[in-house]
């Protein structure tokens, strides 16, 4: 198994009671470098540092990609192996990548992802800001992602998105309580709890 935990944006105080626990009992841990090396450093020292290089070589960046599939397979398929990100592990991260790679040639590893304080959140407490609007998040390219909260109506705004290109959706429904539901396109209900956030994606 290999759960990717988010390690929160600089800050070792900012990893969340959840990343902490899984470093402490992991039976391996892995980092993409010194930064991320240091805010586990007070929960394991025996921590593995990959090298994920930053650079726009993308035939350089698939090899080490590659290498470093190879070196956490052998953790991974013979117990619990965790791979520390800063930010959040799905959010710009490099381990969708990784995990595909992995899911290629080990489809018998399972991989997860626990959540980690990201960047766009943290920049509001930083820079004593409130942002009570919509707002977008963009890398420089072009969104082919949006994501709508408090949901009443999934059906009638995935409607709507339709007209404008986008036809993934996912609905989750009060997350992490004991009573969360997701939703996909094939069961979007009619209407849904006020703690909804529906996913929507151009193919």
């Amino acid at each position: 198994m290999l759960i990717a935990v988010g390690l929160g944006p600089g800050d070792p105080e900012l990893l969340t009671l959840r990343a902490a626990g899984l470093l402490r009992e992991a039976d391996s841990v892995f980092v993409p470098g010194e930064m991320a090396y240091n805010l586990v450093a007070a929960y394991r020292r025996d921590a593995i540092s990959l090298d994920f290089p930053m650079t726009s070589d993308e035939s350089y960046i698939e090899s080490c990609m590659e290498e470093n599939a190879k070196k956490i397979a052998p953790y991974a398929l013979s117990g619990t192996a965790v791979f520390g990100i800063i930010g959040d592990p799905n959010f710009f991260s490099t381990f969708s990548r990784l995990t595909a790679i992995l899911k290629r040639d080990h489809p018998e590893i399972e991989c997860s992802t626990v959540p980690g304080i990201s960047s766009i959140t943290a920049l509001p407490s930083v820079a004593d800001l409130s942002i009570q609007k919509s707002f977008s998040v963009s890398d420089g390219s072009d969104p082919d992602v949006r994501i709508t909260l408090k949901v009443r109506r999934p059906q009638k705004i995935a409607a709507e998105l339709k007209k404008e290109g986008y036809s993934e959706f996912v609905l989750v429904e009060r997350m992490y309580m004991d009573d969360m539901t997701i939703y996909t396109n094939e069961n979007l209900p009619e209407q849904s709890n006020y703690f909804s956030i529906l996913y929507a994606r151009k193919l």
